[in-house]
Formats: structure tokens, C-alpha cells, sequence
């Protein structure tokens, strides 16, 4: 392994000190770095150090699990002191520094065995918090791991300090379990929230922990390796490929950066129309009033707010006013709902409005969850997402249109919806199901038979459904009968040319547009 000698350093002059005095200044401090910084560190033990602890093995993959369990562990329970707890655990320091070290040194051998660990680390770890998750009860996005879903300038930020750490205390030989804490708050949270994020199958969780965990990775490899060269560990490299190297690293730094700014200066300006929302609803109010909360989805179009005032006077045109004000300092559409209860001026009165209000805002949250879960109910019944379930708050009806089920008959689609409605007491559930064949109906003596009978029940349920009208094909008195029947049950139904049997009367779908007005029949 080269390892660097240092040059003999040249003094400078005093005409070069009084003609240049910033650049006496820097030949004192290069020499000072070169004479007085570089010559103590021992490069071969470094190496030798760093090489030992950056590559695969048993002990390091069994500390990595174990440091994920707790992991994602603390994060479904929100508990910071747990996930520090995991970081105590993390290995991540050793390959993270030998990527590095490697690099600084263009050692490609020695790159691709800390490359292979940490990619091998990964993916158990993330497999492994996967697994978790589907075991736990708890799926819940918590604080812990929304906060780790929205990268920007200050987590590269957090990245690129830990790495300076790490490789500071690499060099001077100081590393420990503090240093080793560091390195895991910039990954192991974010890897584990990356399992979270496949085990739920939430995209948007998965990829904004990927890319936090991403771009810690290469800030802190990239920062470690221009530590090490800072500190005078030479390249194998040549002059051309070191200076190409020094270009890759600031272009990879450009890049990471570019995209977290904008994040931050989306997270910036939430933050200022979270204050300025909760000013004008103040201002509104005035000071005998208490904002007891407000909530801002900035995903909606407009922008929704909701906000709970505590105030001794009614206010009606206080939502209007917020909203224009708000439109005003915000520049965009701004839709603002503010739930007003009225108490007097004393603390006690403001102390039981607020817990009732609580126990209001309780009552909806279960309510939204019992909506959320009904939806996937029955979604999985109808072979839909979740999202295509329809809702009828008020009148309680939820209406889904199915997707057409392999050997699915119209029996199938009706038997789902009944049993959807026996599962969802007091709710009145609509299952659209698809335009398949209409059933045959059966006759006897001018009369349907009893099959016949359910037959004309489903496509009766089916043409309300669907909401399209029926053709009926059969002449002499089964046409007319049966057109009788569905008209009855108030079905939009026509008679069409074409026989059945003799005994049979044959249905078909018509155009939404198909005149369906009653005719005279003859027998």
C-alpha cells in the first residue's frame, strides 16, 4: 500500500511575506498541515484499521439485524430513546468509511468488498424490518417515521457532519461507539423506515426513506474520502483520474443538493403559511378568543384548513374573511372551515369547551377510521383499491364498481353485495357489477317459474345497477309478461325483435339512449 511521504516544505521569504501576505499565509498554513498535521498520522495502521472493519462478516450482519429490530421497532412506537438505542448497535460505521478510504486511495478491490456490505446490509435490513412490520398489529405511519419521509438540505447536512466525524476519528484513531451513533442516525432510521414502507406497500413512504437513506450514504462516502485525502493518504491514481475524481464527488454533492433545497424551501414555506394561517385566525378572532388547534392539508387543491376556536362571540363571516386574508398573504386559493364554540371569559369554561371539543375531534377520528376500514372491505370484496369505494357520509351509502372476476356470474356479484350489507350494519351498499350475459328466463303457463323468478331478480338488480335499460326477446304472452314484470319493478326495459324457446324468454343490455316507452303487445 503507497503510503504518502511528505515534501520538504519551503519557508517563505520575507520580501514573499510583505509582496503576498494571503498567499505567505497559506504556504505557512499548508506547511504547518503537511509538518505539523499529516506526519503524526499513522497511514499504515489507519488502513490496516479501517480495511479490518469494512468488510462482510457474520458478526456484522448479525449486529445489523439486531440493530434494525430495535430500529423499526422505536419508530412503531414513536420512541426516540429506542431508535437511539438502535444506533448504539449499528455496524454501518466500518464499510461506510472503507467505501471511503477506498476511494481516496483507488482501491477498487478494496471498494467492492465495502460496497458488497453494504448492500448486502441493506437489503437483510430492509427485508427484515419488512418482516417485522407484517407481524406487528401496529402499521400506523408514527412521527418517527414521518419525519423521515420528506429529505432536504438540512439532513444532508446532518450526513455531512457525521461523516466528518467519523473520519476525523478514523484518522486520528479515536473511533468509538459515539462516532458509530452518528454514522447510524444518518441511515439505520431511514433503512429501517425504507422496510417499513415495502411492508405497507406505501410508495410515497418507501421512496422518500430510500432517498434520505441514498443520500446520506454518498454524502457521508463522499465526505470520508476527501477527509482521507485532506489527511494525506495517496491515490494510486493518476494526477488526470484524482483531479476527474475531486469533479465526480462536487457534482454528486450539486446533485443531491439541488433536489433537498427544493424540498426544503417547500417544508420552509409550509411552515410560514402554517404561522400565517394561525395569525389571521387569531386576528380574526381577537384576544378574548383561544385557537385551541388548526391543521393544514397542503395536498388538497385549494388549500384546506380547519382550525377549533374557543370564543365568547359567535362570529358567521369569520371563514370568509380568514380565507380572503389568507389568499392574500399566501397567494393561492385557501378553502377555511373554523369550528367555533362559545364560552365565557373564565379559564373553566374554556377548559371544558376544549375537552369537549376533544372528545368531538376523538369521535371523528374513529369515524374516519371506521370509513378507511370499510373502504378496504370493500375494496377486497369488489377487487378494487380502496380509493375507488365511493362514500355517502350522510346518507350512509357506499358504491363501488367491481372489476369483472374470473367465472363471476351476476348471482356472484348480487350474493356480494348482500353480504357487504350484513357487514356493514345500518350502511346501504351498491355493488356496480359488470355488463356480463343476462340470465334466461324461464316460464310455465304464462307465469315465470321459480328459477325464472330469480332471474328476473338479478337482472332487475343488475339493470338498476348498471343503470341501463333491458332488451326483451320472447313473443306472445312470456314477452309481455316478463316486459310487465320489469316495468313493475321499475326497470327500463323494450321489447326486440327475436324468439327463445318456447317456454324461454331472453334478455340483453340496450344503449343507455334506447326509447323504452310501453307498447302494445299482441299475442
Amino acid at each position: 500500500m503507497p503510503i504518502s511521504n511528505s515534501k520538504t516544505a519551503v519557508e517563505p521569504s520575507p520580501q514573499e511575506i510583505s509582496s503576498n501576505p494571503l498567499k505567505a499565509s497559506w504556504d505557512a498554513f499548508a506547511s504547518w498541515w503537511r509538518k505539523g498535521v499529516r506526519q503524526e498520522i499513522k497511514q499504515r495502521a489507519v488502513i490496516d484499521k479501517v480495511r479490518e472493519e469494512s468488510g462482510w462478516s457474520l458478526r456484522y450482519a448479525f449486529m445489523l439485524l439486531m440493530s434494525a429490530g430495535i430500529a423499526i421497532l422505536g419508530l412503531l412506537l414513536s420512541s426516540p430513546a429506542v431508535v437511539i438505542g438502535a444506533m448504539l448497535l449499528s455496524p454501518l460505521l466500518g464499510p461506510m468509511m472503507g467505501a471511503g478510504f477506498a476511494l481516496a486511495i483507488g482501491d477498487a478491490q478494496w471498494g467492492k468488498q465495502s460496497a458488497y456490505a453494504l448492500v448486502m446490509g441493506t437489503v437483510i435490513s430492509v427485508l427484515f424490518c419488512a418482516l417485522i412490520v407484517m407481524m406487528s398489529p401496529l402499521q400506523n405511519v408514527t412521527d418517527e417515521i414521518a419525519a423521515r419521509i420528506r429529505p432536504n438540505l438540512f439532513d444532508l447536512g446532518v450526513a455531512l457532519f457525521s461523516a466528518l466525524a467519523g473520519a476525523y476519528s478514523m484518522v486520528r484513531g479515536r473511533e468509538g461507539t459515539i462516532v458509530g451513533v452518528a454514522i447510524a442516525t444518518a441511515l439505520m432510521p431511514p433503512l429501517a423506515v425504507v422496510g417499513f414502507g415495502l411492508a405497507t406497500l406505501n410508495w410515497t413512504i418507501f421512496g422518500g426513506a430510500l432517498l434520505l437513506y441514498f443520500t446520506n450514504l454518498m454524502t457521508i462516502a463522499l465526505t470520508a474520502a476527501v477527509m482521507a485525502r485532506l489527511y494525506g493518504f495517496r491515490s494510486r491514481l493518476s494526477d488526470n483520474h484524482t483531479k476527474l475524481q475531486a469533479i465526480v464527488t462536487v457534482l454528486v454533492f450539486i446533485a443531491l443538493a439541488v433536489p433537498l433545497g427544493f424540498s426544503l424551501r417547500q417544508i420552509a414555506w409550509e411552515s410560514n403559511a402554517t404561522r400565517t394561517a394561525t395569525s389571521v385566525v387569531k386576528d380574526e378572532f381577537g384576544d378574548d378568543a383561544r385557537l385551541s388547534q388548526i391543521d393544514l392539508d397542503f395536498g388538497s387543491d385549494p388549500l384546506a384548513v380547519n382550525a377549533t376556536v374557543f370564543t365568547p362571540v359567535f362570529r358567521a363571516d369569520a371563514e370568509d374573511r380568514s380565507a380572503k386574508s389568507m389568499k392574500q398573504l399566501l397567494g393561492k386559493d385557501v378553502e377555511v372551515k373554523i369550528s367555533q364554540f362559545r364560552v365565557g371569559t373564565d379559564t373553566g369554561d374554556a377548559e371544558a369547551a376544549e375537552i369537549a371539543a376533544a372528545n368531538a375531534r376523538a369521535q371523528v377520528a374513529a369515524q374516519e377510521q371506521e370509513l378507511t376500514e370499510m373502504a378496504q372491505r370493500l375494496s377486497l370484496i369488489a377487487g378494487v383499491a380502496p380509493q375507488d369505494v365511493l362514500i355517502d357520509r350522510q346518507a350512509k351509502r357506499a358504491v363501488v364498481k367491481a372489476r369483472k372476476l374470473p367465472g363471476a356470474t351476476l348471482e356472484t356479484y348480487y350474493t356480494l353485495e348482500k353480504r357487504a350489507e350484513a357487514l356493514e350494519e345500518g350502511w346501504t351498499i351498491v355493488i356496480e357489477p359488470p355488463a356480463n350475459a343476462l340470465p334466461v328466463i324461464t316460464m310455465e303457463n304464462g307465469e315465470p317459474t321459480a328459477a325464472g323468478a330469480r332471474n328476473l331478480e338479478l337482472a332487475a338488480w343488475a339493470s338498476q345497477r348498471v343503470d341501463a335499460p333491458l332488451g326483451v326477446q320472447g313473443g306472445g304472452r312470456n314477452g309481455a309478461r316478463v316486459l310487465e314484470l320489469l316495468k313493475a319493478k321499475n326497470v327500463a326495459c323494450a321489447l326486440r325483435p327475436g324468439g327463445a324457446g318456447a317456454n324461454q324468454v331472453r334478455l340483453g343490455w340496450l344503449p343507455p339512449d334506447t326509447e323504452t316507452t310501453a307498447t302494445s303487445i299482441s299475442e
